[in-house]
């Protein structure tokens, strides 16, 4: 089996300054209370433009932030945890569609680190949950900013996207979370090419990947985001239930999604877009998955 030893913060900034030049400012930390926060912080108040992609992580945050409000656990060495800066240039409404299409560039990223035999196995559940095995292997929190004090352009942003993967723990984490919950030690049980790739080459791949996501949506808009997502949608044909405050808010069979990001469920009264928000959705007879 592989080492999954994370290198020293210091060596793995350097080792990510190397192989990741196109990042305008890299920092790898001991700890801090949230590398989100921290990016959202810096992006509000920089002057220059045009400074980004920004890369933060760290071995332990102590206040780590998951969607809806959640707090990420977290063990030092046992996760990835660490956020990009990214410039967009969209109008504020399609700006929902930036939580799925990091979610996109995320599977697709990792699923370049195994055999192709074992590739559709990794897919996502909306929004944007990565699976293996349709247990959960990594959480994605993306936050949108206006793009520093100066004066920009009405379409200009910064998002803000902050990766927690699990690499070790997932027996316990399963355990305590009272949910199924995937790690990349036991990927690399069943995949020979998941087993060479390091904590660098797996944070570098996401961060480029994500990075040329959003800049080919800037360029050529988002006429193929439904078919990309498509070709990692986890929930496709399923039949699903979605919750909301332990409501029953819809039942039916997820269609993929439209060109906003929304999911599409399709159901006895036709097909229903459904935004993002504080909603769970649970295959049928899966009711423990989050």
């Amino acid at each position: 089996m592989p080492d999954l030893t994370l290198p020293l913060p210091n060596q793995l900034q350097a080792q990510l300054e190397k192989v990741l030049p196109s990042f305008r400012k890299i920092t790898w930390c001991e700890h801090t209370d949230s590398t989100n926060a921290d990016l959202l912080s810096q992006a509000r108040t920089t002057q220059a433009t045009l400074a980004r992609p920004w890369l933060l992580g760290t071995h332990f945050q102590r206040a780590g932030r998951g969607r809806a409000g959640r707090t990420w656990q977290n063990r030092a060495g046992a996760n990835l945890m660490f956020s990009c800066a990214y410039d967009v240039f969209m109008p504020a409404q399609q700006l929902p569609t930036l939580s799925p299409l990091a979610g996109v560039a995320v599977a697709q990223a990792l699923r370049k680190k195994l055999t192709p035999a074992n590739q559709h196995r990794l897919t996502l559940k909306w929004p944007n949950d990565i699976w293996w095995d349709q247990a959960k292997l990594a959480g994605i929190l993306t936050e949108v900013t206006r793009a520093g004090t100066a004066k920009n352009s009405e379409d200009h942003h910064v998002v803000i996207v902050g990766i927690g993967l699990n690499i070790k723990d997932a027996r316990a984490l399963s355990q305590s979370l009272n949910r199924a919950v995937a790690d990349w030690s036991e990927i690399c049980a069943h995949d020979t090419q998941a087993q060479v790739a390091s904590a660098t080459d797996l944070i570098a791949e996401i961060a480029q990947n994500c990075r040329h996501a959003f800049n080919d949506a800037t360029r050529n808009g988002l006429v193929t985001f439904p078919e990309q997502y498509a070709q990692v949608d986890g929930l496709l044909g399923q039949h699903i239930h979605v919750i909301h405050n332990d409501r029953l808010l819809h039942a039916g069979i997820a269609k993929g999604i439209n060109i906003m990001g929304q999911l599409l469920v399709h159901g006895p009264n036709g097909e229903t877009p459904l935004s993002l928000g504080e909603i769970s959705i649970r295959p049928r007879g899966a009711s423990n998955q989050a």
